[in-house]
């Protein structure tokens, strides 16, 4: 592993090569407020972060990532169109792979800019991958705009369609779930039962713990009221299968996503903006030709973006974490701006992925 100097160097030299381009340094509290990131990602961040606690401040964790206080600062007092560009320490937790790294310096370009999304996109991708140029990496790229646009035009119930959301980034229980509202998988039986008792909590014995019998009955209508709703239809399961198995290169996943659109026609505008991105792609020197494209990439790291989403990884070190991440985080804005938002896109590189990269290659 490179020394902390050369690392906090090859950091430097970055940050200024973002500046060059427009970028405007900035910088965070390494301890960040727990309740923002709670509220955005739920308790399972628990699980990712370092939490500790004040007297006064209350929860607090250990910075996991830049682009939420970044955000945060730009929603209350950036003007736009803004490029912002930051090095420092992230912290995270690393309970099954004592080989990772659990501190280290992240270095990164925040485009926030309405005027033409699918432009801001390439423009990002090209400056990473133009801060890695010469280093053995491969590029990935995915969209899960098209996905949650998929989920968002089922024919189903709303509370199914949020349900399906929330998990879009747990992919093993949004399988689950869509099995279910297909009726690929039965109730339960001891559900189906409780359902259809006039009074389910005739023999459940004395009631203990914090919920109401008010909340329990109003739980048990919410399931009889979702066994009641109709399935999703074969049509729309075997559309999403389809879509979720796309892996291709760009032009050539773009055609195929274009077939499943016919029995998923929701997903066309999502589509409009990958042809625009491939277009804006083309237009600075990439070759879209060669660009893998995954569409379920970035399910299971990547959970506030929800649009382009892109990484780029050692072609010979498959035990490596990403060498650097990034996509459009437009819901982000608008879940920080107290009732503002504005299109953004980002990216994340490790310098000290790419010095090792660097010494291995010598």
């Amino acid at each position: 592993m490179p020394r902390r100097a050369r690392i906090l160097a090859r950091a430097a030299g970055l940050r200024a090569y973002f500046e060059e381009a427009g970028a405007r340094p900035v910088e965070t509290p390494v301890l960040q407020p727990a309740e923002t990131l709670l509220d955005l990602y739920g308790e399972d961040i628990r699980g990712r972060a370092y939490m500790t606690s004040d007297a006064l401040r209350g929860e607090l964790m250990l910075r996991p990532d830049f682009t939420v206080p970044v955000v945060q600062m730009h929603m209350h007092h950036g003007a736009e169109p803004a490029r912002y560009t930051y090095s420092g320490e992230v912290f995270r937790r690393q309970e099954h792979d004592p080989d990772r790294d659990n501190e280290y310096i992240q270095v990164g370009y925040e485009v926030f800019d309405r005027t033409d999304p699918a432009a801001a996109d390439a423009e990002v991708f090209t400056r990473i991958a133009g801060a890695l140029s010469g280093l053995p990496v491969r590029a990935a790229t995915g969209d899960i705009g098209i996905l949650l646009a998929a989920v968002a035009g089922l024919e189903t119930t709303e509370a199914r369609k949020a349900a399906l959301m929330r998990h879009i980034w747990r992919p093993r229980r949004f399988r689950a779930l869509l099995d279910r509202y297909s009726g690929r998988v039965p109730v339960p039986a001891t559900r189906a039962a409780l359902l259809a008792a006039a009074d389910p909590m005739a023999d459940a014995g004395p009631q203990i713990g914090l919920r109401s019998r008010a909340d329990i009955e109003a739980r048990i209508e919410a399931l009889r009221f979702d066994a009641a709703a109709p399935r999703i239809s074969e049509r729309e399961m075997t559309a999403l299968e389809i879509l979720l198995a796309v892996r291709e290169t760009l032009p050539f996943a773009l055609e195929h996503l274009r077939d499943v659109a016919v029995d998923l026609p929701q997903i066309t505008p999502a589509l409009d903006q990958l042809e625009a991105r491939i277009a804006a792609l083309s237009a600075r020197g990439v070759e879209v030709e060669s660009l893998e494209f995954e569409a379920s990439y970035g399910r299971t790291s990547m959970e506030y973006y929800d649009g382009f989403v892109f990484g780029f990884y050692a072609a010979t070190r498959a035990d490596l974490p990403p060498v650097a991440t990034g996509g459009r985080y437009d819901a982000l804005t608008r879940a920080l701006g107290d009732g503002a938002e504005i299109p953004a896109v980002g990216g994340v590189l490790r310098p000290g992925l790419m010095l090792t990269l660097e010494e291995a290659a010598q």
